[in-house]
């Protein structure tokens, strides 16, 4: 399985192919499909990490705590 990035990369190459708009139509619809795939898949494996992101708080004696990221649903 293609990691996030080569994922990521592999989209915007399609972008730029689709933006250039000289593919035959057929072409095009395919390029869009996978494209749609991708976008999918990076968007999930978003929300997975976004899931595991946390942050620091400085609690009011001075220590410290570990928290969820807020989401920003």
């Amino acid at each position: 399985m293609a990691t996030f990035e080569e994922q990521l990369k592999q989209l915007e190459t399609i972008v730029d192919q689709l933006e250039r708009g000289d593919l035959p139509l057929e072409d095009s619809i395919k390029l869009f499909e996978e494209g749609v795939g991708l976008s999918n898949a990076c968007k999930q494996e978003l929300e997975a990490a976004e899931g595991k992101v946390q942050i620091l708080l400085k609690q009011k004696d001075g220590s410290m705590k570990m928290e969820p990221f807020p989401a920003n649903n």
